[in-house]
Parts: C-alpha cells; structure tokens; sequence
C-alpha cells in the first residue's frame, strides 16, 4: 500500500492548527499534532486510492503524479475528522472520490508513463457460431 501525501504537506495545506483541533479527541485539550491519527488517515486514504487505481495502474506507480497527491489530501483531512467534517471538506472529499472513479473507468487518465497494464485476452469475444441454414445460395429460387 502507498502513500500518496505526508503529514507536512497536510500541515502546508490545512495548517497545524486544524490539524491540532483535530487531534483534540479527548477531555484535555492537545497543543501537538497526533501524528498516529493523521498516519493512520493517510494510509487509509492511500489504500482507497489503491484499490481505484488498481484497475488501471500497474502498482506501485513509478511516479505519483500531482493529481493523485491532491486526491489524497483531501481524502485523509476527511478521515481525519472525528465528528462532522466542514461542508467544505465533504465537498472535496466527495470530488474526490468521483475523480476516482473517473480514473478506475478512464475517463480521467494519469500521465505516468508505462505503468498502465496490459489488457487481458479475458477481453476478447470468442464465439463459436454454427453454420447459417440459410443463404443466398439454399434460397435460390425463393427470392
């Protein structure tokens, strides 16, 4: 399983301070980040991503492109809130999750060179048709 972010750029994204307030689970309050909360949202966030883009990625990406970085930011600040989240972040948890499908689909694809896997002969139509009974050749002199 990858990650596709870390803590600091959580922290460059959504400031220290959100990532404190969301730490603070308990009866005292906190002044640090929880670095085992935000690992555990980020590894979360990189196994969902995982299972999207492996049906299209060959795994581990060689390069992990911007977009997937975006995606998992996103994904693990949503995770890594204990009660409701803001609209804000449901709304960007929410695209991102449709862009994942978008890319599971290919709609949307990624610009990683060469790490697309083959496709599979399972694709392939292989049918085994009878010969017509009917022909222009059995027909003459019916139509």
């Amino acid at each position: 399983m990858a990650t596709y972010c870390t803590l600091a750029e959580l922290k460059d994204r959504y400031s220290e301070r959100l990532l404190i307030e969301l730490s603070d689970r308990g009866e005292v309050p906190v002044t640090i980040v929880d670095v085992a909360l935000f690992n555990r949202a980020i590894a979360d966030a990189g196994a969902l991503i995982d299972g999207h883009l492996k049906l299209r990625y060959a795994l581990p990406l060689a390069e992990v492109p911007r977009l997937v970085t975006d995606l998992a930011l996103r994904i693990s600040i949503y995770y890594a809130h204990g009660r409701v989240a803001a609209e804000k972040i449901k709304a960007d948890h929410d695209a991102a999750l449709k862009t994942l499908r978008d890319i599971a689909s290919g709609l949307i694809r990624l610009d990683v060179a060469g790490v697309e896997p083959p496709a599979s002969a399972a694709a392939e139509v292989v049918t085994n048709e009878p010969e017509r009974p009917l022909s222009a050749a059995t027909l003459k002199g019916y139509i």
